[in-house]
C-alpha cells in the first residue's frame, strides 16, 4: 500500500522522466452507473535522441488491465505510442484512485520511470455509511448501526443482509422503504479477533449495484 501512495504522490513529476513525454499523464473519468467497465488511452513519445523499450507495466491491481500499443514495446526517437488501461469496476463506487508503473530499459527494478494515475468516479446509489463497524477487543459488544440510504431520486428496496460469519447477528430495519434502512450489527462474542463480511441485498435494476459489502470487525486497540 505504501508503495502504491508513493507512485501516486510521484506521478505528476515523472510523466516526464526518461524522455517518455506522456501529454496526459493524469486521467480522470466519470462512469456511468450502468457499465461494467471504462477505457483510457494515455498518449506518449519518445523525445529522446536513442531507442527506449518498456520493459514492464504494473497497474498494482488486477482490476486495471494494461495494454502497450498492441504489443509494441520499443520506440525510435520521435515515436509514439499509446498506453491502453482498463478498469473493470465490480463493485467499487465513490472516487477510485488507481497508478500504472511504468519501466523503461535503463530503469532500477524499484525505480519505475514512469507513473501514470486514473481517477474513475463511480455513481454511488446505494450509500453505506459507515461501511465498516468495529469492536475493541474485551470491550461491551453494543450494537453499531450502518446507515443504508439510496441516492436522491432512486426508488430500490433492501431485501436481506447477512454476514458471512456467525460472530455477527444482522437486523435490518426500513426506515422509509425505498429510500432509507438501518442495519443493526452486533458480535456474540468480542473475546477474539475476528471479522465478518456483510452481503447486503436490493432489487436495484443494475447488477453491479445489486449487492453491497458491509464489514464487521473485532480487532486490538
Amino acid at each position: 500500500m505504501q508503495t502504491i501512495v508513493a507512485l501516486w504522490l510521484a506521478a505528476a513529476s515523472l510523466c516526464h522522466a526518461a524522455s517518455l513525454e506522456f501529454p496526459k499523464g493524469t486521467q480522470e473519468i466519470n462512469a456511468p452507473a450502468d457499465v461494467a467497465s471504462v477505457t483510457a488511452d494515455f498518449e506518449f513519445t519518445n523525445k529522446g535522441k536513442k531507442p527506449i523499450k518498456i520493459v514492464k507495466s504494473d497497474p498494482g491491481c488486477s482490476c486495471v488491465a494494461v495494454t502497450i500499443s498492441n504489443g509494441k514495446f520499443t520506440y525510435q526517437p520521435g515515436e509514439s505510442g499509446l498506453i491502453h488501461a482498463k478498469f473493470e469496476m465490480a463493485n467499487f463506487s465513490g472516487t477510485v484512485d488507481k497508478v500504472i508503473a511504468l519501466w523503461l530499459d535503463d530503469d532500477p527494478a524499484d525505480k519505475p520511470s514512469t507513473v501514470l494515475k486514473l481517477r474513475v468516479n463511480i455513481p454511488v446509489l446505494i450509500a453505506l455509511t459507515p461501511k465498516t463497524v468495529k469492536w475493541n477487543l474485551g470491550g461491551a459488544p453494543t450494537p453499531q448501526t450502518i446507515e443504508i440510504k439510496i441516492i436522491e431520486g432512486q426508488i430500490i428496496h433492501i431485501t436481506a443482509a447477512k454476514c458471512s460469519s456467525p460472530e455477527f447477528s444482522c437486523e435490518l430495519k426500513t426506515v422509509a422503504a425505498g429510500r432509507h434502512y438501518q442495519l443493526i450489527v452486533t458480535p456474540s462474542k468480542i473475546g477474539v479477533p475476528g471479522i465478518g463480511v456483510i452481503r447486503i441485498e436490493s432489487d436495484c435494476p443494475l447488477p453491479r449495484h445489486k449487492i453491497q459489502q458491509a464489514f464487521a470487525v473485532v480487532r486490538k486497540p
